[in-house]
């Protein structure tokens, strides 16, 4: 059996990547379906190109979740929505101090983003006046960068972010054209790619990625890469569903560890120069195999997410360091 044919094909998929050509649909499909045997090759190209842009840094992003569990949406993934009966906490928007704790905690960590999140189909006017206060107090007082998620925005929300010196702004794809009826009704597929065009007309960074494992397909997967690509965002993250008990999806399984490589390795080729991130439910469906999605991407959400406990940071500082790698600090 010849062995060096599959390391030659990875590597040429590397090499179209870093020569900017995108990969076709069967390229695409090559890398979800690879045979598992061919894991490493397959991690050694992504890896080729992700060293090329971002060296063996690693960038790390902290959330707080500062508005829970009182949304109005019916996303089908999420223990917030109006149809999940998940017993989350319930509270309006953190205050002021609890903001700016929340940016210390992230430095202690060694975040060098901090993202401010709230559930919710869009900020309210006071909702956004206490983000942009506390935004200001941040900026002014930690080098920290500052990203926001607080939905679907209005132009002068956007102008006003952007003003008080939000870096960056987060508004996930989640899934395919064709799969977000499935997932969500109570807003369009539309709706959230306005609202990244949005953002980068006030002049912040866009970050929009997906979640992997709502019942999408392999062809999916490759379209939902296609459409970050074409979004041009700066920051990918890639969420692995973690089905929560009471949310519609929560009969949902889990995507295999090795599987969640190949989309890692799939993305990378395919927006060879973007963060991407690892993001939700990576401890739940990369399990043991978590140190090797860095070779493909080259960010972690560290801490806690939204409703879901992460593991102890010093664990992904450990992974980070026994793989020879180091944190990029205060990195954008």
């Amino acid at each position: 059996m010849n062995t060096v044919a599959p390391e030659v094909e990875w590597l040429s998929l590397a090499q179209k990547a870093l020569h900017g050509d995108c990969l076709t649909l069967q390229e695409g499909l090559a890398v979800l379906e690879a045979d598992n045997d061919e894991l490493l090759l397959l991690m050694q190209a992504a890896f080729k190109v992700r060293k090329h842009f971002y060296g063996k840094k690693v960038k790390l992003n902290m959330i707080i979740n500062a508005k829970s569990g009182l949304c109005p949406e019916d996303c089908g993934y999420c223990s917030q929505s109006i149809v999940s009966t998940a017993p989350v906490k319930k509270y309006t928007l953190l205050d002021k101090e609890t903001l700016l704790s929340g940016a210390r905690e992230a430095m202690a960590r060694k975040a060098g983003t901090y993202c401010i999140v709230a559930a919710g189909k869009g900020p309210t006017d006071k909702e956004l006046d206490q983000v942009v206060d506390a935004v200001r107090e941040i900026r002014q007082t930690m080098p920290l960068k500052i990203c926001a998620c607080l939905g679907i925005l209005k132009d002068e929300q956007a102008k006003r972010l952007a003003e008080a010196g939000v870096h960056r702004y987060n508004h996930n794809l989640n899934t395919s054209r064709a799969n977000y009826p499935s997932i969500t009704t109570t807003h369009t597929y539309d709706q959230r790619v306005e609202t990244v065009e949005k953002v980068k007309t006030y002049g912040m960074s866009p970050c929009s990625g997906v979640i992997i494992g709502m019942g999408e397909t392999n062809q999916e997967i490759v379209e939902m890469a296609y459409a970050l690509r074409e979004l041009d965002a700066d920051s990918i993250p890639i969420n692995f569903l973690n089905a929560i008990p009471g949310t519609p999806l929560e009969h949902a399984g889990r995507t295999h560890s090795i599987k969640a490589l190949k989309v890692l390795a799939l993305i990378r080729f395919i927006c060879p120069s973007k963060e991407i991130r690892v993001a939700g439910g990576r401890e739940v469906n990369l399990r043991t195999l978590q140190p090797l999605s860095l070779f493909a991407a080259n960010s972690l959400f560290v801490g806690d997410y939204l409703t879901t406990v992460g593991q102890d940071i010093s664990a992904d500082h450990q992974i980070i360091e026994d793989l020879g790698f180091e944190i990029e600090l205060n990195a954008l």
